[in-house]
């Protein structure tokens, strides 16, 4: 049975944080306002109110709070007008929505922790290396699901597919070496990479496999592995890392799981890797340094790109509305004061 094809929908909003004006000419009818808010500062607020008193010591108690009230309300036309000019102004705020949809990628790494992948012939060692730009690769894979898978003479799932960059790179940030047994069994990495992407629904289905060195362990050859792979339509990238001759490696597990390095003879199976690529439709790449690794990463990942159709919708928030029910809110406060509460002040 055919299992529909994995598409990803996204919607990612854009906002713009600063406010624009549609008819910013119309800010100059602040002028009106700011002068009389001027010409009202400087006059001062009106005289008190006199009134005939039958004793003296009536005057020393002050103007009364109504008295006071009605000396600030002659302002609130100015903030209304002031208020008004800026609605004129249409103040705005934009942002776009983009809808995103992906017909995404599948793509597990595949990654040799056996002792060799501590070599030195990398600054500081090849797992190190291999590890930091793997991260850099997750990072790129923006709408992918991506899983990682260890082994050595034996193999495990570190991550199951998922969207989550940041938990691969934080996952990937912690791996070492010697929680497993010591070994290279490629085709165990393999078939444990196989079985976490069989049953994707995704038209791209990506394994990366990258080791150092020569199939020694397990009960899955890597040629089964390879068989599988084809089966389920997987492409498998081989990577091959590291340098061939004499290498500073590790030869000794020490009681703290620390390791003792010594000159050693490295050997490395190309043709086995080569087969497998070419079985799965996929690539063999040898990578001798940090920069021609960095570069294999970076084809990958140009070969696997995601189709992506973007459809990007505008929107704009009018502030208008708003400042004008504020205006006919002042303008409404005024009246209500100056007319039903205060009045016995005004006539």
């Amino acid at each position: 049975m055919l299992q529909p094809q994995r598409r990803l929908l996204l919607t990612l909003n854009r906002f713009n944080p600063m406010v624009s004006f549609a008819q910013p000419w119309a800010l100059l009818l602040l002028a009106v306002p700011l002068w009389l808010a001027y010409r009202w500062w400087k006059r001062g607020r009106p005289a008190p109110l006199s009134f005939l008193m039958p004793e003296l010591r009536a005057l020393s108690a002050g103007n009364s709070w109504r008295a006071s009230v009605i000396g600030g309300l002659s302002v609130l036309p100015i903030i209304a007008l002031g208020l008004l000019a800026v609605a004129l102004a249409r103040p705005q705020r934009h942002w776009q929505e983009q809808k995103v949809k992906a017909d995404a990628v599948d793509i597990v790494l595949a990654i040799d922790v056996s002792p060799s992948m501590l070599s030195r012939d990398f600054e500081p060692d090849r797992l190190s290396v291999a590890l930091e730009v793997a991260q850099r690769f997750v990072r790129k894979r923006a709408t992918d699901r991506l899983g990682v898978v260890l082994f050595s003479a034996e193999a495990f799932t570190l991550c199951p597919l998922t969207t989550d960059r940041d938990l691969v790179q934080e996952l990937l940030k912690q791996v070492q070496v010697g929680r497993l047994e010591d070994g290279t069994a490629i085709g165990m990495g393999l078939a444990t990479a196989v079985n976490r992407l069989k049953d994707s629904p995704s038209k791209s289905k990506v394994i990366v496999l990258l080791t150092d060195g020569e199939n020694n362990a397990g009960y899955i050859t890597p040629l089964m592995a390879a068989e599988m792979a084809q089966l389920f339509g997987i492409r498998v990238y081989a990577i091959g890392i590291g340098t061939t001759g004499i290498v500073l490696s590790p030869v000794v597990r020490n009681p703290d799981g620390t390791y003792q390095y010594a000159p050693r003879q490295t050997s490395f199976d190309t043709e086995l890797l080569e087969e497998i690529a070419a079985m799965t439709k996929g690539k063999f790449y040898r990578a001798w340094t940090e920069k021609e690794l960095t570069d294999i990463y970076d084809e990958i990942d140009r070969l696997e790109k995601t189709r992506v159709e973007v459809t990007v919708v505008r929107r704009t928030a009018e502030y208008f509305p708003i400042l004008l029910l504020v205006v006919l809110a002042i303008l409404g406060l005024e009246i209500v004061a100056r007319w039903a509460g205060l009045r016995s002040l005004t006539q």
